[in-house]
């Protein structure tokens, strides 16, 4: 403290003494309360920053992604033509295919994604099947078919009908030797519509102990 500055004393009333509490409390807040607002501002404005900064970079990796898939693509086509050529297959019977190379170190898998549909034919070849299953629950053993039956045919999350307990409804079907239950089965299957969603890029690598290891090629998995 500087020699020309003195302390000094200041009698107070309790009634003063609460008053300057108060007001002391009161500034501590509203210091608080600035500080806590000028660190959600620079929060605010840091991610305002990144976010400009990185979606640039996401754009230009996602043109890059896209470019890389459609040259791939393009590059095995004539290899997928000569494909069905030599081992006489019909190329849209076929949703995937896998090439490896000589060595057998290296392969790429090439495809769709193909999402399970039915036309609303499907509905009549479901009731048929439902009809005919659910009269034969007269006995503990029926009973467990008809359970059996009716999980085929529940639908997933979407509403669906998954195509493959449907080939297992067909065998079931085939060893009942009933012919209504194969006609419901049969228009089920014959309102059968995939729907082929998005062609798909897969390629892996054997490490040195011979198991293979995908090479990723999206966000989630480098």
């Amino acid at each position: 403290m500087a020699q020309n500055e003195k302390k000094q004393t200041v009698e107070m009333t309790a009634e003063e003494k609460a008053q300057f509490d108060a007001f002391r409390r009161e500034k501590a807040k509203k210091e608080a309360e600035a500080r806590a607002k000028a660190e959600r501002e620079t929060y605010r404005q840091m991610v305002d920053d990144e976010v400009n900064s990185a979606i640039p970079v996401l754009l230009s990796l996602s043109e890059d992604i896209k470019e890389t898939k459609k040259a791939v693509l393009e590059n095995f086509k004539s290899i997928l033509d000569m494909k069905c050529e030599v081992l006489k297959v019909v190329k849209d019977d076929q949703r995937s295919h896998t090439f490896t190379n000589s060595e057998g170190d290296k392969r790429v898998m090439l495809g769709v994604y193909v999402t399970d549909g039915y036309r609303d034919t499907v509905e009549e070849g479901i009731t048929i099947v439902k009809e005919y299953i659910e009269s034969l629950a007269d006995n503990e053993k029926t009973k467990s078919l008809v359970s059996m039956v009716l999980k085929l045919l529940s639908r997933d999350s979407k509403g669906t009908l998954k195509a493959s307990r449907i080939v297992q409804l067909r065998k079931i079907a085939e060893d009942s030797n009933n012919d209504r239950f194969l006609e419901g089965v049969r228009i089920i299957e014959e309102a059968y519509q995939p729907a082929v969603s998005k062609q798909f890029i897969r390629a892996e690598i054997r490490d040195k102990n011979g198991m293979w290891v995908s090479i990723p090629l999206g966000m989630t998995e480098a």
